[in-house]
């Protein structure tokens, strides 16, 4: 099992190569960093990363829904950077959703 840091360092090289515009689910990302269940872990190395050069942002859960919580940024600040590339922001019965189809990323390994 790769030790905490290094597979941070890999979720950080991850993120880094999704588009302005476009997202991924925390499990695309997991499995592009080489631990594909290791979803959640891929929330709590975005958590060390809020206003800093990775764009967390782009990251979303399984449903498009934004679901961080305890982070530094409110799920409004994460829709906001993402308006602000472009990407659309669905708003239904008081929680946010993007369409992973729409914008969803195909990364080619």
């Amino acid at each position: 099992m790769p030790t905490e840091d290094n597979f941070y360092l890999r979720v950080f090289a991850v993120v880094r190569r999704i588009p302005r515009g476009k997202v991924a689910t925390y499990g695309q990302v997991a499995a592009l960093a080489g631990t594909p269940r290791a979803a959640r872990i891929v929330g709590w190395a975005l958590r060390t990363q809020a206003k800093k050069d990775v764009p967390w942002h782009r990251v979303l859960n399984t449903s498009g829904m934004i679901s961080i919580e305890n982070m530094n940024a409110p799920k409004e600040e994460q829709a906001r950077l993402l308006e602000l590339e472009g990407v659309v922001i669905e708003r239904k019965a008081g929680n946010l959703f993007v369409d992973l189809k729409k914008y969803g990323w195909s990364a080619i390994v």
